[in-house]
């Protein structure tokens, strides 16, 4: 937070920091000033005020140029513009006072050496120690400037930033008058394009290509490393991504070029979230065809406060349906999703109904009376050890009764559209959950011959990032109580999409999917969650070994990948790019049996009973 009026102090620190790059040089300047005056000083001293100018030889100024010359000779032999000002201390007199013995001597010996008689002896002699003075000086009145600079900002030390960027296009110039009216220093740019090397952009230099950020001395003083590139491809993304962690510094960007298009602004910075490191180019949709389905239409989402179902709602509001109905358990998540689509599309219709998927009875009666087009299933237990055990049941009535209930009630209603929310757990599934999802496609392709006016089709991706329950906020709540970061296995790995990658996939399958089929994204390579945990915490700025990571083992129920399909399906291609169908072997499961037992009221059935049932309808499943 920059403060409410900047003082002096303030705007002199902000000065120093953006200066502090070019220390040495600087310092060299500083020294040479020094040297003069005191040659002048020297001069006044000798000759007094009458005689101090004009008893001086015409060569004199030559002669002045050559000392400072190997005064700077000198002090850059001793490194001495290297060295910190506001550390000065004793050790740097030492080196100063050598300099100045060493050059007052040579000094001296040439212009004894060369004749130059009309320059006083007494200027010579007493000149070093009259520099000596003078470069001592202006280090201890830094030093005392600096001290008092941290005594009027001491509040603020905490919150000080001093940043490098990683970006030097359109998006860094116009970042810059933002954030510094937020207090932040930029102590330059970063930007591979050889034609920016050297330049200037809102009077900040371009220090070099983006791999430069690997020099310490480059980084100076920096606190923070943003990466100013919204329009890099996801490939270089990550790759400046990478530069930045290897820093150990806190890494901020800029919002990406979809999150401008929804109307963030460039100096509104933020921290990296976990879909900046997939490193994947979004999947193109078909907006328009999504868009004929929803404009002016009825649409129904089950679970709509969840991860999943918010954000299927928020985009659906963007294609100006005529309602959105929104049927979701729990209280606080309605009010929390109403009051959010009620500020941003004040114009849409909502209806805000608190249901349960469980009670075929009430879903029939809402379907029948709101009569929607479009039905999104998004109601799910997910969490896949919380399912095992004594909550297998819990699991089948929520996950295979619910969309069974769901999608009979909008098969009798007359809906359109039926799109089921599955997941890549459901292939060959190991834990109650993942068959409990399978059996939910299998129940839903068991309404396709009976109800040909309605559309029932099933989206399966893998892990959402930032969705409930998922690993990312787990590992950023324990990254920032300072560790450790819990990772169940060094190999596990899983595939990954954002969330409204997630909601964008189910739109489109609403628009092209047939009847019974099961629509995948190809998503590409699947991430290591030890790397992914990794990148969190250096991304943080912190390092292994203040945060270390530890490995916990596998929960019940869990594998150490996951499928988007089984090994006996094949995949069809469709018209969006990376979206395919799956053609599914046929399961004559007895899946009748499966729901009468999950709609047995009174004693509930032990895990046992549930599993084996489960096994019965999913011949593939298997207890890991």
């Amino acid at each position: 937070m920059r403060p409410s009026s900047p003082t002096p102090w303030h705007r002199l620190d902000a000065l120093l920091t953006r200066l502090r790059p070019h220390r040495a040089v600087l310092s060299l300047v500083v020294d040479a000033v020094v040297v003069v005056l005191a040659w002048n000083l020297t001069y006044l001293f000798r000759l007094g005020f009458e005689r101090w100018l004009g008893a001086r030889p015409g060569y004199d100024g030559a002669v002045l140029a050559g000392i400072v010359l190997l005064y700077l000779l000198a002090l850059a032999k001793a490194r001495l513009p290297q060295s910190l000002w506001r550390f000065a201390g004793f050790a740097e007199v030492r080196r100063l006072t050598l300099v100045c013995l060493v050059v007052g001597t040579l000094a001296a010996a040439l212009v004894m050496g060369l004749g130059l008689r009309k320059v006083p002896r007494a200027v010579l002699a007493l000149h070093p120690l009259v520099t000596l003075m003078g470069l001592v000086l202006v280090r201890i009145v830094y030093r005392m400037l600096w001290e008092q600079l941290r005594l009027h900002t001491a509040v603020d030390a905490a919150r000080a930033r001093r940043a490098i960027v990683m970006g030097a296009g359109a998006a860094a110039r116009l970042m810059l008058a933002g954030i510094h009216e937020q207090g932040w220093a930029v102590l330059g740019l970063l930007d591979d394009d050889p034609g920016k090397q050297g330049a200037r952009i809102g009077d900040v230099r371009v220090l070099g290509p983006l791999a430069a950020i690997a020099d310490p001395v480059l980084r100076g003083t920096a606190t923070h490393v943003i990466v100013a590139l919204p329009s890099a491809t996801p490939e270089q993304r990550r790759r400046a991504l990478e530069l930045a962690s290897d820093t150990g510094l806190p890494v901020l960007t800029v919002p990406t070029i979809e999150e401008l298009r929804e109307g963030r602004s460039l100096e509104r910075l933020r921290r990296i979230e976990p879909e900046d490191l997939l490193g994947r180019a979004p999947v193109q949709l078909d907006e328009a065809g999504i868009a004929d389905i929803l404009r002016g239409a009825t649409v129904l989402v089950t679970g709509a406060g969840g991860s999943i179902g918010s954000e299927l709602c928020r985009q659906l509001a963007r294609y100006a349906p005529q309602r959105l109905v929104l049927v979701e358990l729990s209280e606080f998540n309605l009010y929390a999703l109403e009051q959010e689509l009620s500020a941003s599309h004040p114009g849409l219709e909502l209806v805000r109904l608190i249901g349960d998927v469980r009670d075929l009875a009430q879903l029939r009666q809402i379907l029948a009376y709101w009569h929607p087009q479009l039905v999104l299933h998004a109601a799910a237990y997910k969490h896949v050890p919380l399912m095992e055990g004594p909550n297998a049941f819990a699991a089948l009535r929520n996950n295979t009764l619910g969309t069974w209930n769901a999608a009979l009630a909008a098969a009798e209603a007359g809906v359109a559209r039926f799109v089921l929310i599955s997941t890549d757990k459901a292939v060959n599934p190991t834990n109650v959950m993942g068959a409990t999802k399978r059996a939910a496609e299998i129940a839903l392709s068991a309404l396709v011959p009976r109800y040909p006016g309605t559309r029932f089709m099933a989206v399966r991706f893998g892990n959402v990032l930032g969705s409930s329950g998922s690993v990312i906020p787990k590992f950023k709540e324990q990254i920032a109580r300072g560790g450790p970061v819990t990772v169940t296995h060094p190999d596990i790995i899983r595939y990954f999409m954002t969330i409204p990658e997630a909601a964008r996939l189910v739109l489109q399958a609403a628009a092209i999917g047939e009847s019974g089929q099961v629509l995948v994204l190809d998503m590409g390579q699947p991430v290591k969650i030890v790397d992914l945990a990794r990148d969190l915490i250096r991304m943080a700025g912190h390092t292994l070994q203040e945060i270390p990571i530890v490995f916990t083992g596998l929960r019940p129920g869990e594998k150490l990948y996951e499928e988007l399909l089984a090994s006996a399906d094949a995949t069809l291609p469709t018209a969006v790019e990376r979206l395919r169908i799956a053609r599914l072997t046929p399961v004559h499961g007895p899946i009748e049996g499966l729901l009468e037992l999950a709609q047995q009221a009174g004693a509930h059935p032990d895990d046992a009973a549930v599993r084996a049932a489960l096994a019965a309808v999913v011949p593939e499943f298997r207890a890991s």
